[in-house]
Order: structure tokens, then C-alpha cells, then sequence
């Protein structure tokens, strides 16, 4: 539809763990692996149930090993930080750790999109490579996030992305950390990293390191930061291994594509068992704190048999003051509004395949670079208001009060 979008000394200076391998001991894999063979028919619902389980513990260990490494509170106490298993293709979400904040669960697949974007331009993806990148308009939120986004391989081969991302204390810009709300461009909130590579075949990029530490007024806390996630995604990177050996590349594959057409189904039905119709809500944030003017956030909730659109038509145009939000983060908070009405409903791509949204460009929801950002939360809260709101129409019993 026109006018939318449908959606240093460093103590890093290591190899690291996992990196370059194209080979194990002759034997391993077959007196290791479980489970029963996979065939065009499908996996087992046992092993199905107990992969999903599996998985899911090594995004919740990922998430827990930076919890307690982080050296900052926002990320070891307030858990403002998120792990998971991203799509080889297409960085869509596989699996998706419990314990960080709801809106990366949707928004980080954006963010190892662009990672597969920027590999592209170099020959793809490498064993060992890391990327790191802060820019909110390409991997949603805001430029306090720092993301780390890790290609696994397996016997020489691209299997998955594993990611992590968490907020850090300081990014540079102009108030330490980067809560401004005078800013009128993303280059007053802090500094702007696109996706490079801190790691390359296994070797950290000293230089890279020193760019960030140099951009933040607490470098001690950005390092131990940084090597908090370096940690989980070695973590992870081993955990893989033990499950691939255990039950073999085929299976997981099978496992995993089974789980997101699993969660699809899931939701049809759960959309199928509400009325068909259209209902529709706004709300307004007061204004945008450069201008007093109200800012409305619009919203036509449409359910036609298993499908679901929302339209966010009406909604205002990018503002002058940090409240906008990117696209990747308004997809993610329409997905974080549907898990809160469908709860039972698991953490990856799946669900959102029988939902459409429609968001203006240039709207406040879909703020192109360098619009600021840095206030984002109050924007997407509002943003879940409305879902909820027009929800509430249709199914009155699953939905929350607003906040």
C-alpha cells in the first residue's frame, strides 16, 4: 500500500572459544546423537517438545551468564538485555530467551538482518566474525543498546545467528547516559555505530574496541559490558555444539522449522475463535518536549477469519523531539501488544505471519535516520495502549487495562 510499510590492552584480545572449527574427532556426532531420524514427515512430538526446551534453555543460560557478568545495574539488576537463535536466511527469530525485556524479543531479528545485509556486501557471513552496531534506526529501540550478533557454523556450514544485545550506562552524545530530551537529531543522543565487525575469524579488532571505549564516559563499565556478551554468545556458541552433537543438524533444523509453523497454526486458531470485525482506538502523548502539541497514536484493529491487521493510519508524523521510534521497534511493539493478548503463544516468527501492519512512513512510528529516538519507550507504551484499546473491542476478557 503507498505510503506504508508493511514491515584497547584489552583483556578481549583473544581467540575465541569456538572459532575455525571445521571438523571433530571421527566418531563423535554418532555416539553422541539421540533421538530418532527425521524424515519429510516431521519430528516426533517428544522430541519436538524436548528440543523446544533445549533451545530455549540456551537463550534463558545466555541471558543469565550476562546478567551476572554485566557490570553495569541496568543490565545485572534491571535485566534491560536479551539473547536468542536467529534464522541462517532470513534473521528471523527462532528462539528467544525469557528473562530480558519483551520488546527485543521482536526487534533484534531486525537487528541480525542488517548484520546479514552488511556481510553480504563482503562475500557473507564468516566463522568467528562478530558484528556490533548501535543504530537504533536499523535494529530498533534506542543507541543505549549495543548488539552483538555471532554467525554459528557447523561443519563448515551457516546454521543460525546467535545474538545479544543490552543496554549500556554511557554511548557518548550530549547528557551522560544519553537520555536527551532537548535532542532534535540521533547525533545529540549519543554516538552512532553501523554494523562492523569486532571480532573477524576468531580475532578481536582492537581498534573497534577503542573506538567504543572511547565514546563513553565510563569505559570500565562499556568494557565489562561488552566482554559480559562476548561471554554469553561463547556460551551459546558451546551450548550449540552439545545439542548438535546430541541430536544431529537435521533434527535441530526440523525442530526448529516445526516450532515456528507450530506457533503459526497456534495463533490462527486463537484468531479464529474471536469475532470478525474492525474496531479502532487513538490515544496522544502531550507532546514531543521541543513543541507543546499533542501527538496522536491511531489504530484500526481489523480480524477477518485467521487473520489480523493493524492499521496505523492517522497516526502523527515524524516530531521535532526524541519520541520517535523506527520501524523495527514498532514492529517489535506490535508483536510485544500480541503476546500480552495471546500469552500462551511462543517466542518467535511464527506468530506474526498471519498478522499485517501497516505503518505510515514518515509517521512518528516509522522515524527514518537521524530522527531521535532516544525516548522511544514512552512512545511504544502508548503505542501497546491503542492495540489494546481497539483489542478490548473485540475481545474484552483478554486484554489488560492500559497502562
Amino acid at each position: 500500500m503507498a505510503g506504508r510499510q508493511r514491515v584497547r590492552g584489552h583483556p578481549l584480545h583473544r581467540p575465541l572459544r569456538g572459532a575455525g572449527r571445521t571438523h571433530r574427532p571421527a566418531g563423535r556426532l554418532e555416539r553422541h546423537r539421540r533421538g530418532p531420524p527425521v524424515t519429510g514427515a516431521g519430528i516426533d512430538p517428544i522430541t519436538l517438545a524436548v528440543l523446544a526446551g533445549r533451545m530455549e534453555q540456551i537463550a534463558d543460560e545466555m541471558d543469565a551468564t550476562l546478567f551476572r557478568s554485566a557490570f553495569n545495574p541496568i543490565i545485572a539488576e534491571a535485566h534491560d538485555a536479551s539473547h536468542g537463535l536467529y534464522h541462517a536466511e532470513t534473521g528471523d527469530t527462532l528462539v528467544q530467551g525469557k528473562s530480558g525485556l519483551p520488546i527485543f524479543v521482536g526487534v533484534m531479528s531486525f537487528a541480525v538482518k542488517a548484520v546479514i545485509d552488511k556481510a553480504a556486501e563482503t562475500g557473507g557471513p564468516v566463522d568467528g566474525d562478530i558484528w556490533i552496531f548501535n543504530d537504533a534506526h536499523m535494529g530498533g529501540t534506542h543507541l543505549s543498546d549495543m548488539r552483538l550478533v555471532r554467525p554459528y557454523f557447523r561443519d563448515g556450514a551457516l546454521f543460525c545467528y546467535l545474538a545479544s544485545v543490552g543496554h549500556w550506562h554511557d554511548v557518548g552524545g550530549a547528557v551522560p547516559g544519553n537520555y536527551n530530551p532537548a535532542a532534535t537529531d540521533a547525533f545529540q543522543e549519543a554516538f552512532v555505530l553501523p554494523p562492523v565487525r569486532i571480532a573477524r575469524a576468531g580475532e578481536m579488532q582492537t581498534d573497534i574496541v577503542d573506538i567504543l571505549m572511547r565514546n563513553t564516559r565510563l569505559p570500565q563499565s562499556a568494557m565489562g559490558d561488552l566482554n559480559g556478551q562476548l561471554g554469553a554468545l561463547d556460551l551459546g556458541v558451546r551450548r550449540m555444539d552439545e545439542l548438535l552433537d546430541a541430536y544431529g543438524g537435521e533434527t535441530i533444523r526440523a525442530a526448529l522449522a516445526a516450532l515456528s509453523d507450530r506457533a503459526e497454526a497456534l495463533m490462527r486458531a486463537e484468531l479464529s475463535s474471536l469475532p470478525d470485525g474492525r474496531w479502532q482506538a487513538e490515544d496522544f502523548l502531550d507532546n514531543d518536549g521541543i513543541t507543546d502539541v499533542a501527538l496522536p497514536i491511531r489504530v484500526a484493529l481489523e480480524i477477518c477469519g485467521d487473520r489480523l491487521v493493524l492499521d496505523f493510519e492517522g497516526t502523527a508524523p515524524r516530531c521535532a523531539g526524541p519520541v520517535n521510534i523506527a520501524l523495527p521497534t514498532a514492529v517489535a511493539t506490535a508483536y510485544v501488544a500480541i503476546k500480552h493478548i495471546f500469552p500462551a503463544l511462543p517466542a518467535n516468527a511464527g506468530v506474526m505471519r498471519p498478522i499485517e501492519l501497516r505503518i505510515p512512513e514518515g509517521s512518528l512510528l516509522s522515524a527514518e535516520f537521524p530522527a531521535p529516538v532516544g525516548g522511544y519507550t514512552e512512545t511504544i507504551l502508548r503505542m501497546i495502549d491503542v492495540i489494546f484499546s481497539a483489542a478490548a473491542q473485540a475481545a474484552p476478557e483478554r486484554v489488560v487495562a492500559n497502562a
